[in-house]
């Protein structure tokens, strides 16, 4: 598989990912689509003490003060190799930065180093039954009583739920207005009374995705990150973290690479097929690359994300045609098994917002289309 020639220090720094992530893979086994299903709490504190987490966070937070393209680089490999990060992965994406660029100094004085130290694990809670991808159309409410917000409602496909320290809670503190308007981010330890977590089993089997219901959920008013009622663009900001980034390319190499070694290079259409794969790989990190070193402009993750993504569902449907009949008998117990990543085919283009609604946000944001009347 091509590999993408970076310049001598980050070449170092990817030989040094590739032997950390071949340690993971040997101690703890490979797993497809590893950000979301490959959890271990002792790999996390082993990238802590790489300084992987938070190696482009500020110094003055704790992090590594990199450029942001170590981050890519590092992550390219943990992800393409199967090492479980899922552990530390959404808060070292999302909740880190998203902490830093809207939280108190308190806010990062508690929650940061945990992050930073691969001992705490984060979920994210933004799509609900009736709210996938329209984040503004949500109905989970936090009232204000007091000291605390009172958080009433349920949210859907929340990963690692179950196994979470913490959620970042995204919900509604007033129905006034627009309806973007009125969306809160509060900080909800998940052991709070109140919190009832259904783990969702998937066509994998993989059981990742959850259910959570909060029901009369106390959180205090401290935990409000940002300003209340006026957190719409602070989620759109960490939508661009999650969108735009190196694990929605390179989630399901190492199907491909199984897939690779049973292929027949000889036969000409195979290789055309492979050739095509190869050059979406390289395609797909440019992309990612600008989005990294901030070339690409506002709400360009959208394009990124549906070209990514796309890619990794061209990857699913050749190792589906090289593997044949074998893809569809496999063994639920093993994480590495090639016919669990070819089931997740159908998944990648709808986590983190459908390829449509990616699509609609590139026409309207970016190429400054106008909006169909309704």
């Amino acid at each position: 598989m091509y590999a993408p020639t970076l310049g001598p220090e980050l070449e170092a720094l990817r030989d040094r990912a590739r032997v950390v992530a071949a340690e993971g893979v040997a101690e703890f086994g490979v797993h497809h689509d590893s950000w979301v299903n490959g959890f271990s709490k002792p790999f996390a504190r082993r990238l802590a003490d790489e300084g992987w987490i938070g190696l482009g966070w500020p110094v003055e937070h704790g992090g590594g003060g990199r450029p942001p393209i170590e981050r890519v680089v590092v992550a390219d490999e943990l992800i393409s190799a199967g090492a479980p990060i899922a552990a530390m992965w959404v808060a070292d994406r999302q909740m880190g930065p998203s902490i830093i660029a809207f939280g108190t100094p308190d806010q990062q004085a508690e929650f940061l180093p945990g992050m930073l130290s691969g001992d705490a694990t984060w979920c994210i809670g933004m799509s609900e039954p009736d709210a996938g991808s329209d984040l503004a159309n949500l109905a989970t409410t936090a009232t204000r009583r007091g000291d605390v917000y009172v958080v009433n409602g349920q949210k859907i496909w929340t990963s690692s739920a179950a196994i979470a320290d913490y959620c970042y809670l995204i919900c509604r503190t007033s129905s006034d207005g627009p309806k973007h308007r009125g969306i809160s981010e509060l900080i909800v330890p998940m052991s709070t009374p109140g919190i009832e977590v259904r783990r969702i089993r998937d066509l994998t089997t993989n059981r990742h995705f959850c259910e959570v219901f909060f029901t009369d959920v106390e959180v205090p008013v401290a935990n409000l990150v940002g300003v209340e009622g006026d957190a719409f663009a602070q989620t759109m900001r960490q939508l661009e973290h999650e969108r735009g980034g190196i694990d929605r390319l390179v989630s399901n190499v190492p199907l491909y690479r199984q897939a690779l070694e049973r292929a027949d290079l000889d036969d000409p259409i195979v290789r055309q097929e492979v050739a095509a794969i190869e050059t979406g790989y390289r395609v797909g990190r440019q992309l990612v690359h600008r989005e990294a070193m901030r070339q690409a402009p506002a709400g360009f993750s959208a394009a990124t994300k549906c070209f990514c993504t796309e890619h990794e569902q061209r990857v699913a449907r050749f190792a589906a045609h090289v593997l044949g009949a074998a893809a569809t008998i496999w063994d639920p117990d093993d994480p590495a098994d090639p016919g669990r990543g070819i089931s997740y085919w159908p998944a990648y283009t709808i986590m983190g917002g459908t390829s449509n609604v990616m699509r609609n946000i590139l026409g309207e944001r970016v190429l400054g289309l106008p909006r169909e009347p309704r």
